[in-house]
């Protein structure tokens, strides 16, 4: 990459940065101005290339004029994954950096807290990455927006697979807290549903990022699961296949993973990668799309890196920002939730809309396998599965949210 990561963490780290491109603007007028809040220096694999998408985004924009004849800025702020920290920035840039919008995003727990003060200050809110589904349904509110597919969104991607298994005793392993507890939730109800007989027979919550991983590996084992449900990601994935590798747990076993696909994670496995886990992720040299293969080709000359799945999330965060300030055609709080709803835009993957109903995109996700070429992880077998076809319909998604 172009920058190391000891430098990336330190900018992170910095307090505000503001990013733009006025010499190439043919603008006119003061900035939008975007308070972008996210844990960089706590989640700095995903939040790289989302942090890296989202300034080339910005600089294409820029470079095109920008949005309604005004260039963008973006005020970064860094919540070190707390919740209270990303509370606090929130404050800090309506009231004092006057942004136009709040986003970013990335545990779920944090999201919760923005989109709770988004709900407090009647702000808009757009959540890129946190992934609960609480935050678009049990505690979604008419500020809050998400652009990521949720967990129930990739619960259903995953059971699809899982239900064509012949495995009826699942044990599971999830990360102890939303994103971890509503995956848990989502798939053990919709496994169910498609398979009646099955039956969930371990179910070990270890704490985000502070996973034991032998002593996990040891209670799975000992429940004889014929397949696995994994929800850990970043450092506790890596420990817990180390720890299965090493004491033989995914022999003879199917592993049914939400996120192990993405590149983020596959990475640092390099050969020790599982051969055979059924996965979402992102297949990133082999989507060929022609808007994909564009925003590849200008990543990798600006950065000298392959695109990861938070690069995506950065740039259509971006990219979902600039269509709605066009369709409001002003950028007052009001206007641009009104444009929220419905809205739809060209994203790397397809097109994608975000409902009025519960405010959430129908952006998909890649379902494949995981196997290893060259020493490194790679997803194979994938498909793409469109969003808006692993969504409740909106009746049912508006009877979840809370009445208002």
């Amino acid at each position: 990459m172009t920058i190391d990561r000891r430098s990336f963490l330190a900018a992170a780290s910095a307090g505000a940065t503001v990013l733009a491109a006025p010499s190439v603007l043919r603008a006119q007028g003061a900035a939008i101005r975007i308070g972008e809040i996210n844990s960089y220096t706590a989640q700095p694999a995903f939040l790289k290339p989302y942090r890296q998408a989202w300034e080339l985004a910005i600089e294409q924009a820029n470079a095109a004029g920008g949005v309604l004849g005004r260039k963008l800025e973006t005020v970064f702020r860094d919540d070190g994954g707390k919740p209270e920290d990303a509370v606090r920035h929130a404050g800090d840039l309506v009231n004092a950096e006057k942004v136009d919008i709040v986003a970013g995003g990335f545990l779920s727990n944090v999201g919760l807290a923005i989109a709770d003060f988004a709900a407090q200050n009647k702000r808009l809110y757009l959540a890129s990455e946190p992934l609960s589904d609480a935050l678009v349904w049990a505690k979604g509110n008419p500020y809050t927006f998400r652009l990521r597919c949720s967990t129930y969104m990739q619960a259903a991607m995953l059971v699809e697979e899982a239900a064509k298994l012949p495995a009826k005793k699942w044990a599971i392993v999830a990360p102890n807290y939303e994103y971890g507890q509503s995956a848990v939730k989502w798939f053990k109800e919709l496994l169910k549903r498609a398979k009646p007989d099955v039956e969930f027979v371990a179910e070990q919550f270890p704490a985000l990022g502070r996973i034991d991983a032998g002593a996990t590996v040891q209670a799975l084992e000992a429940s004889k699961p014929d397949a696995i449900f994994n929800v850990t990601f970043a450092g506790d994935l890596t420990n817990f296949v180390r720890q299965g590798n090493t004491r033989g747990l995914f022999e003879g076993r199917t592993v049914v993973s939400m996120l192990t696909g993405e590149p983020e994670y596959l990475d640092p496995l390099g050969a020790e990668t599982p051969v055979g886990w059924i996965v979402t992720g992102y297949p990133h040299a082999e989507i060929t799309t022609p808007e994909h293969v564009k925003f590849v080709e200008a990543y990798k000359a600006k950065y000298n890196d392959y695109p990861r799945l938070g690069s995506v999330v950065g740039y259509d965060t971006v990219q979902s920002i600039r269509a709605a300030i066009a369709k409001a055609g002003a950028v007052e709080n009001d206007k641009l939730i009104a444009a929220f709803k419905g809205l739809s835009f060209p994203g790397l993957f397809g097109p994608i809309t975000y409902r009025a109903s519960d405010h959430q995109s129908t952006m998909g996700a890649y379902v494949g396998k995981t196997a290893v070429k060259g020493g490194k992880g790679v997803m194979i077998d994938w498909r793409y599965a469109d969003g808006a076809n692993y969504l409740p319909s909106d009746a049912e998604a508006k009877a979840m949210r809370p009445a208002g």
